[in-house]
């Protein structure tokens, strides 16, 4: 299949996304010369001048398809200026000028779905259909942010004594920041960006040097749809990077996403030098199945949700707890996977595609073989799994682990791979107990067709965002991203009402104006009191 790796340099509004390099995945028909990812910077596209880059492989089959630069600190300098100069004149746009910014903007991204897929398949290596599904709920946030003249209303209290009333604004903060996972190349920047400016802010936004290529289309569809030079610009690099946004003056407030050990040092960063962050971190997502669910749909749940994506999901159902009677539904789940199709994400009929990384299949085998060296069992194993044409990828087939006790390191840690460990419970008090023993809080499920044992659940598991009878309960834009306990630090979650009050500062104004100032014939010395 014919794809691309980066977008021509000026596209005309409105208009498809056109391939300025072109290559056959899983082909050896590449240049020598690898294409560079661009900075983007004061509404240019400008090549750097880093001294070091980062190859960027295809997952499917590790070639080298183009490099990003660790950007210098002359240009992340000045990406940084560039946010504060268009910060005042941004912010002083009126609300609706800056909502159909986002207008034409969510229109742009809903007709180059298909080619931002694309992208994000040869860069990460989820099938094209789950790719689309990528795009498609980052859009979701971007409609909601089109709502912000509702969004951002301050409130009001009237003649809170006689001839004084309060009310509030909300106001923008200044220059923002979000630093970018490799798993969402396009959901997570539109749940950042698109938030952070429609309110006001410019932003700074660090893709993952793995798949940077999809957020700097994203950003050219911006400045498509009329966003002023300067509002977004885009970095690339790495740690030095990360550090230079904790540690800029300049920058007000950095919304994170990723894995634990760089979020708590983003978090503990950040805060120190005073800003805002919400980091939202990783995960071992649960799901509870009674024995009188719906065994069908359960099942089926149950698979796409721990293997869709190839289980590099934060929200992926990685934990099944079989409650009584389900434990013996385990050999019909074993089937039901096998039938999952692995093969390189643009193939027809993929259902999972390749790991991002080498490094990453082999973390996600070492566990698979610590949860059978502490005394599990490997009832699927995904390991040798060989794909045709695509030998040297990053593959990890399907892998189902019974026997797991909470003290096994398949247990404690986020694998992040297409593997489901299960554990088995006597009763739902037992299942609870386990979940919430569990450090992680981001997202729970369970499956039952009895309302008060759903109510039960709901009400004393102790999970940010539970699904009833809904495996991945991630909740739509205009809720917000609640995952808590040991899966976020900060203190207002992403999008939704929080959102738009982690993006934002509250100014309360006090006003008084005297029926009888106009014929008061003194000063009044004595101290205004309230509330008489």
């Amino acid at each position: 299949m014919w794809t691309y790796i980066s977008a021509m340099a000026s596209l005309p509004l409105r208009s498809t996304l056109k391939t300025k390099i072109l290559f056959k995945a899983g082909s050896r028909c590449y240049s020598s010369s690898k294409p560079t990812i661009k900075l983007f910077i004061d509404g240019k596209f400008v090549e750097s001048n880093a001294s070091e880059w980062i190859d960027i492989h295809n997952p499917a089959t590790n070639e080298v398809i183009a490099r990003v630069p660790k950007s210098t600190q002359q240009e992340m300098s000045a990406a940084v200026d560039s946010c504060a100069r268009a910060f005042r004149s941004w912010s002083e746009t009126s609300i609706l000028a800056r909502q159909q910014v986002f207008l034409r903007y969510q229109q742009l991204i809903k007709d180059n779905i298909k080619e931002l897929a694309k992208c994000i398949t040869v860069e990460q290596g989820k099938t094209l259909g789950d790719a689309e599904g990528d795009v498609f709920r980052g859009l979701q946030v971007v409609e909601h942010a089109c709502s912000i003249t509702s969004l951002m209303l301050g409130e009001t209290l009237p003649s809170i004594t006689k001839d004084m009333d309060t009310y509030t604004y909300r106001l923008p903060l200044g220059v923002c920041a979000g630093i970018a996972p490799f798993n969402f190349p396009a959901m997570i920047p539109l749940w950042m960006f698109p938030m952070g400016m429609v309110c006001g802010n410019t932003y700074l936004l660090k893709p993952s040097e793995r798949v940077p290529t999809c957020a700097v289309l994203l950003a050219k569809l911006l400045q498509d749809a009329g966003a002023p030079d300067g509002t977004l610009n885009i970095i690339h690099g790495q740690h030095d990077a990360v550090n230079f946004i904790c540690d800029h003056p300049t920058i007000k407030a950095i919304s994170f996403v990723g894995s634990n050990q760089a979020g708590e040092y983003i978090y503990e960063r950040g805060s120190k030098n005073g800003k805002r962050v919400q980091s939202n971190m990783g995960a071992k997502n649960h799901g509870v199945v009674m024995p009188d669910a719906n065994k069908e749909n359960t099942l089926n749940q149950l698979v796409g949700a721990a293997f869709g994506a190839a289980g590099q999901r934060c929200m992926a159902l990685s934990t099944a707890i079989l409650v009584g009677e389900a434990r013996g539904w385990l050999p019909e789940l074993v089937e039901r996977t096998k039938a999952l199709r692995v093969n390189a994400g643009d193939q027809p009929g993929a259902d999972v595609g390749p790991l991002i990384s080498p490094q990453a299949k082999q973390r996600v085998c070492s566990l698979i073989q610590s949860a059978e060296d502490e005394g599990a069992k490997v009832l699927l194993d995904g390991r040798r799994v060989k794909v045709t044409g695509y030998e040297n990828g990053n593959f990890v087939g399907p892998t189902i682990i019974g026997n797991v006790t909470p003290q096994m390191r398949c247990y404690t840690e986020e694998i992040f791979g297409p593997v489901l460990v299960v554990l088995e419970a006597d009763t739902l008090d037992d299942a609870i107990h386990l979940v919430n023993g569990n450090p992680y809080g981001n997202g729970t499920a369970i499956f039952t067709t009895n309302g008060a044992t759903a109510r039960k659940y709901t009400h004393e598991v102790d999970v940010g965002q539970v699904g009833v009878n809904v495996p991945i309960p991630v909740p739509l834009p205009m809720f917000s991203f609640t995952g808590s306990r040991g899966s976020f630090r900060g203190d207002m979650n992403f999008y939704g009402k929080q959102g738009i009050q982690f993006y934002t500062q509250i100014k309360t104004i006090t006003s008084q104006w005297k029926a009888e100032d106009a014929t008061l014939k003194g000063p009044a010395v004595t101290m205004p009191t309230m509330g008489r």
